[in-house]
C-alpha cells in the first residue's frame, strides 16, 4: 500500500526468517566481529583474483542465509541482488548457482535496502513465498574499478572511506518467525555536485536526508519512534552533514539513537587504515543482518529504520567529469509480536 508519495506499508508485515553475513579479516577485527557469521582470515578469500573473492563471499552468504532460514534453494521465488561491479557480474554469478528466478539491482551502496524493500513488496503482495535479498563488495575490487589498484599504493585524503570486504543476506517469507518490514520509503536522486569519488560521504549526505524526510512526511512517524536510525555508510563526514541538513528542515535526531553503519563497522582509533569509516554494498548488508538484527532479535531494539545510501557514479562517468547522483532507501524494522 502506496503511503504518500514514496513510502510502501507493508499490511502483512512481511518477515526476516534468516539472515548471514560473511566477512574479510579487517572487518573481523572490529567492533563486530561476534555478530558476523563466517570471517575468512584472508582477503583473498582463497581465490586467485579479487572478483572472484567477491562472488565467493555472496555464495557463502546466500547459502547460509539458506540454512538459517530452513529452506532448500528450490523454494526460492525470487534471488534479489546487486553489487558494485560492471554489470553487477558478483551478484549474476551468484544467481546463476543459487538458481532462482532472478532480479538484479543496482543502486551502489543503497542496494542492500533496495533489494530488501523489493523483497518484502514481492512477498506483501503475495508474489512470492519466500524471496532472498542480498549484496557484497570487496575492498579490491571497488579500489581497482573506480580509484587506482590497491597495489599502486596511492595515497588517500582524509575525506576517503574503506570499502569493507563482506557481504549479507536476508530470506524474507510473507509468514514466519523473525523481525518485520512494516514501510520502505524508496528515495530520490539528489547531487550536491562533488565530483571528487575520494568523497562519496558529502555527496551521499543530502540523498540521506531528503529520504529520511520523506518517510517522516509520508509515514507520520517522528524520529523518536525508532530505538535506532541508522544511515548506511555516510561515515565521518557526511554523517554530520546529514544532521546540519536535517536542523535546517526542522527535524532533530537529538530524541532517536542516530548511528551510521560506516562507523560502527571498525574501530577507527585502532584501525586507521579505515580513514574516515566503511562504505561499499556489503557495509549496511552484514551491519544490518547482523549486529541490528541480532539485538532485535535479543530484543534490545523495538524498532528500527535503516536508510543505506548510494552513490551512482561509474568509473566513465568520473573520466567525463561528471558530478555524482546519490539515492537513500530506507527500510523500516520491528521487532516481532510489537504493536505498531
Amino acid at each position: 500500500m502506496l503511503m504518500g508519495k514514496q513510502t510502501w506499508e507493508f499490511k502483512t508485515k512481511p518477515a526476516i526468517i534468516g539472515t548471514a553475513t560473511v566477512v574479510g579479516p579487517e572487518e573481523g577485527a572490529g567492533p563486530l566481529s561476534n555478530t558476523f557469521d563466517f570471517v575468512y582470515d584472508n582477503l583473498e578469500i582463497d581465490e586467485k583474483t579479487w572478483e572472484k573473492a567477491e562472488r565467493k563471499l555472496l555464495e557463502h552468504a546466500s547459502s547460509l542465509a539458506l540454512v538459517h532460514a530452513g529452506i532448500n534453494k528450490e523454494d526460492l521465488s525470487f534471488f534479489i541482488g546487486g553489487d558494485l561491479m560492471n554489470q553487477i557480474i558478483t551478484a549474476t554469478f551468484a544467481a546463476r548457482e543459487i538458481q532462482a528466478p532472478y532480479l538484479g539491482v543496482f543502486g551502489a551502496c543503497s542496494t542492500s535496502m533496495e533489494s530488501l524493500a523489493l523483497a518484502a513488496f514481492l512477498a506483501d503482495a503475495g508474489g512470492a513465498n519466500y524471496v532472498m535479498a542480498g549484496t557484497a563488495s570487496h575492498n579490491c575490487t571497488v579500489e581497482k574499478q573506480f580509484r587506482y589498484p590497491t597495489e599502486y599504493g596511492s595515497q588517500k585524503p582524509p575525506t576517503a572511506q574503506y570499502t569493507i570486504t563482506g557481504a549479507g543476506c536476508a530470506v524474507v517469507a510473507r509468514q514466519g518467525s523473525g523481525p518485520r518490514i512494516t514501510h520502505a520509503t524508496i528515495g530520490r536522486i539528489q547531487d550536491l555536485g562533488v565530483k571528487d569519488p575520494f568523497n562519496m560521504g558529502a555527496a551521499m549526505a543530502p540523498a540521506a536526508a531528503d529520504t529520511l524526510v520523506s518517510h517522516f512526511r509520508d509515514t507520520g512517524r517522528k524520529p523518536e519512534d525508532y530505538d535506532l536510525i541508522v544511515t548506511g555508510d555516510l561515515a565521518s563526514v557526511g554523517h554530520p552533514i546529514v544532521k546540519e541538513i536535517l536542523g535546517r528542515d526542522g527535524v532533530s535526531m537529538e530524541s532517536t539513537h542516530f548511528d551510521d553503519c560506516g562507523l560502527m563497522i571498525y574501530d577507527r582509533d585502532k584501525q586507521p587504515f579505515v580513514i574516515a569509516g566503511g562504505s561499499g554494498c556489503g557495509c549496511s548488508a552484514v551491519v544490518t543482518y547482523g549486529h541490528i538484527l541480532q539485538k532485535m532479535k535479543n530484543k534490545e531494539l523495538n524498532r528500527v529504520l535503516v536508510v543505506a545510501t548510494g552513490a551512482l557514479l561509474s568509473p566513465l562517468s568520473y573520466q567525463q567529469g561528471e558530478s555524482i547522483p546519490c539515492i537513500a532507501h530506507a527500510v523500516a524494522l520491528e521487532q516481532e509480536g510489537i504493536n505498531s
